[in-house]
């Protein structure tokens, strides 16, 4: 009887867990739901919006999930902010979820699935990916999951969670080519600790075989487009270099990609990982991705998605540690932790999430963030168009093309331009060079997010015709790099022969 009694009491303690890992989660998403209508789109959700309205198994700047994610976003919701951004909500509270149930895998009671749970949920980056609809945002959870069920196979030895983790790393795969990085380190991990065994399970190769399967649409998709996927991602990464978006690498370990305050769970994590002789394949993953990132001169943030299982290990051991001291040492200890997670929090909020429509928070996000500066100014850019267009003699306004510089302009265009009855944009970024130009072409172009310089070279008979920018003021791209809006004749070359030198990576 008493067996039977603690196995209740322990159940009813695991869910009174899970339910305060969902409160977690769901205080999160309601954050983000009362705030992801403060200000407008981000120019990448504008691609990503005009990307879900030509569904395809690839696009040129990423696999084919997101904006297949997105697509239903915009079928069920329309243009509504709060409902294109709600997926990737969904999607980083449920990583919250995830690492708690990590803690509980590893060990860990209440205090470490609290812990690890408000240190995800409080840290830079998952705050951020729940702002804005981003295909890193869906990318973060197939690492936290398959980090998860690589804890379930390790802990249980039951080789059938090969297949669960292929599943993940599938849509991994289908979402961000970096997981590669993360695939890596999953390899080296068994490589280099006694799980090597498992490469001579068939469940193993189950589960490859499971990723591959998933992947392989786009795989074909990449394929017969000669890998173009590939020569993008090379321009964007000497851009970043040469830009030096991937200086700072190791710093923005504790300013993005984890609470800075909750960097000692993280570390206190990867010690403990590497000690134990189970669970040190999850070290190495951690390690080999990073250390791959790092040499490969890429962008920090692209590590975070790695950090919630070395904070759920290193809450579990810091729960650990913490029973070994008198109550009144733990009271203190967990004390200074969540008020210190609390403060850097504080700050975090006040630059990642938009609080404010107005005022002194608005002003100091704004500041700081350039992202949410990237939200203002595109309903103006699109009206401006659609005034150039009406002033034109009626007989030439049905003869007019819009040319765009980057996907920003392009899917603003595209998503808002239809209000104002303006015709389709013509692009040469990325995956909208793909759909070509309109046949026959017109023979009035408005030109967007060119220079003067660019456009007296590639266009006849060019004049400024307006200006881009926003009326609250917000420096942004748009309003500092693209200022002015031309009115131009045809191509200087003939359209087909424009077009080979029209495409772009952006």
């Amino acid at each position: 009887m008493p067996i039977v009694k603690s196995r209740s009491e322990a159940g009813v303690e695991t869910r009174a867990n899970f339910w305060i890992l969902l409160a977690i989660a769901a205080a999160i998403a309601l954050l983000h739901l009362f705030t992801n209508n403060r200000y407008g789109l981000h120019r990448d959700e504008f691609q990503f919006l005009s990307d879900a309205r030509h569904l395809d198994w690839g696009f040129v700047s990423y696999p084919p999930l997101t904006p297949f994610i997105e697509h239903i976003s915009l079928g069920i919701f329309g243009l509504s902010l709060v409902g294109l951004r709600l997926f990737s909500v969904i999607a980083q509270s449920a990583a919250i979820v995830i690492t708690g149930l990590m803690a509980r895998e590893l060990g860990g009671r209440r205090l470490a699935q609290v812990a690890a749970a408000l240190s995800v949920a409080l840290s830079p980056l998952p705050l951020f990916e729940g702002t804005e609809f981003q295909y890193s945002s869906f990318d973060f959870l197939w690492w936290v999951l398959a980090a998860y069920f690589m804890i379930r196979l390790l802990k249980s030895e039951n080789p059938r969670w090969w297949l669960a983790i292929g599943a993940a790393l599938g849509l991994g795969l289908e979402t961000k080519y970096s997981i590669v990085f993360y695939i890596a380190g999953i390899l080296g991990g068994l490589l280099l600790t006694r799980a090597r065994r498992y490469f001579l399970s068939g469940w193993f190769w189950a589960g490859a075989s499971i990723a591959l399967l998933i992947f392989l649409p786009n795989l074909i998709w990449l394929t017969r487009h000669d890998f173009i996927s590939y020569h993008f991602l090379q321009h964007l990464h000497a851009r970043d270099v040469g830009e030096g978006r991937a200086d700072g690498f190791f710093k923005d370990q504790v300013l993005i990609c984890v609470n800075l305050f909750a960097a000692i769970l993280g570390i206190a994590g990867l010690i403990a990982f590497l000690r134990d002789s189970r669970y040190r394949p999850l070290a190495w993953m951690y390690l080999i991705a990073i250390a791959l990132f790092a040499l490969g001169k890429g962008r920090g943030y692209y590590v975070a998605p790695a950090y919630p299982m070395l904070l759920a290990m290193g809450a579990t051991a810091g729960e650990r540690w913490l029973s070994g001291l008198s109550r009144v040492w733990r009271t203190v200890i967990e004390a200074i932790y969540f008020t210190g997670l609390a403060a850097c929090a504080t700050y975090i909020l006040a630059v990642v999430v938009p609080l404010a429509s107005s005022g002194p928070l608005r002003q100091f996000a704004l500041q700081r963030n350039g992202d949410l500066r990237e939200e203002f100014g595109w309903d103006e850019l699109v009206r401006t168009v659609a005034g150039i267009r009406d002033s034109l003699p009626l007989e030439s306004q049905s003869d007019v093309g819009i040319v765009v510089g980057n996907y920003g302009e392009q899917g603003a265009i595209e998503i808002l331009g239809p209000a104002y009855h303006l015709p389709t944009p013509i692009s040469g970024t990325n995956s909208a060079w793909l759909r070509r130009y309109p046949v026959p072409p017109p023979t009035t172009l408005i030109v967007i997010g060119r220079s003067r310089k660019y456009v007296d070279e590639n266009f006849s008979a060019c004049r400024i015709a307006g200006h881009n920018g926003n009326s609250q003021g917000i420096s942004n791209e748009e309003s500092e790099d693209h200022p002015d809006i031309f009115l131009c004749g045809p191509p200087l070359k003939a359209w087909p022969e424009f077009w080979k030198d029209f495409q772009r990576f952006g």
